[in-house]
C-alpha cells in the first residue's frame, strides 16, 4: 500500500477511535444524568408558579430523555474539544500546540457561561414578557414538552455561540483568519448574526433583540482578541525568520 494511502487509513482509524470515545463518554454521562433527572427537573421548574402538564404518558419519558441529553452534552463538550485537539495536534507546531491547549478549559467556561446567560438572563425576561402579553386575556397553562423546548431554545444556542471568541482566537493563531478580514466583513457577519438570532429565538421582537445584542458584542470582542493573537503570531513568525 502506498505511503499516502497508509497515512489516510491511519488518520481514519484515529478518527474512528476518538469518535468511539466521545460516544462512550456521552452515553455514560447520559446514564448518570438520567439517574438524577428528577432532581434536575425539580431544579429547572423551581421558579415556576404552576405545575407543568403532559398530554400523554410518552411525554414524560421524552422530557426526561431531553433533560438528560442536554446535561450529558454539557459534560461531553470539553471532552469533544480535547479529542479534536489530540487529533489535530500532530499537524501543529510546538508553539501552536502550547497555545491551543489553553483553549480547552476556556471552552468549558464559555459553554457553561452561555448556558447560564441564557437561563438566568434571557429566559426570565422573555418568559415574563410573553406571560404579560396574555395576562387577563388567556388562562396560562404550560405543557412540560413545550416549556422545555422553550428553555432549550433560550439556553443551548447561547452555549454554542459563546464559543465564538475561542474559535476566532484559534483560527487566528493558525493563520486561517485575520482581524482585518473580520473587520472588513463586519456587515456580513452582522447579517448572519441577525439571521441566526431569529432562527434560534422564539418568534417575538424582544427575544430577537436579546439574542442579537450579546452576539454582536461577542463578535466585537472576538475582533479585539483576534488582534491580540494576530500580533503575537506576527511577532513569533518574525523571530523564527530571524533565527532561520
Amino acid at each position: 500500500m502506498p505511503q499516502q494511502e497508509m497515512d489516510i487509513v491511519g488518520h481514519l482509524d484515529e478518527l474512528r477511535k476518538r469518535l468511539i470515545m466521545i460516544i462512550a463518554v456521552f452515553f455514560i454521562s447520559f446514564a448518570t444524568a438520567f439517574v438524577f433527572v428528577q432532581d434536575i427537573y425539580n431544579w429547572l421548574t423551581q421558579d415556576l408558579d404552576m405545575a407543568l402538564a403532559v398530554l400523554g404518558p410518552l411525554d414524560i419519558i421524552l422530557i426526561y430523555f431531553s433533560i438528560a441529553a442536554v446535561a450529558a452534552l454539557t459534560v461531553t463538550v470539553p471532552f469533544i474539544i480535547f479529542q479534536i485537539w489530540l487529533f489535530v495536534k500532530p499537524g501543529l507546531t510546538p508553539e501552536e500546540q502550547k497555545a491551543s491547549i489553553t483553549y480547552i478549559p476556556a471552552s468549558l467556561f464559555l459553554f457553561a457561561g452561555g448556558l447560564a446567560f441564557g437561563y438566568f438572563a434571557v429566559l426570565p425576561i422573555v418568559l415574563n414578557f410573553l406571560l404579560t402579553l396574555g395576562a387577563g386575556t388567556f388562562e396560562t397553562m404550560f405543557t412540560a414538552d413545550r416549556y422545555f423546548q422553550f428553555v432549550l431554545r433560550m439556553t443551548v444556542p447561547f452555549s454554542v455561540l459563546f464559543e465564538m471568541p475561542l474559535v476566532v482566537m484559534f483560527l487566528t493563531s493558525i493563520g486561517a483568519i485575520t482581524p482585518e478580514g473580520m473587520h472588513r466583513n463586519r456587515k456580513y457577519a452582522y447579517f448572519v448574526i441577525v439571521i441566526v438570532s431569529v432562527l434560534v429565538s422564539p418568534p417575538d421582537f424582544l427575544s430577537d433583540v436579546l439574542v442579537i445584542i450579546p452576539l454582536i458584542f461577542l463578535y466585537e470582542v472576538s475582533i479585539s482578541l483576534s488582534k491580540f493573537v494576530y500580533k503575537k503570531r506576527l511577532k513569533r513568525l518574525s523571530m523564527e525568520e530571524e533565527a532561520g
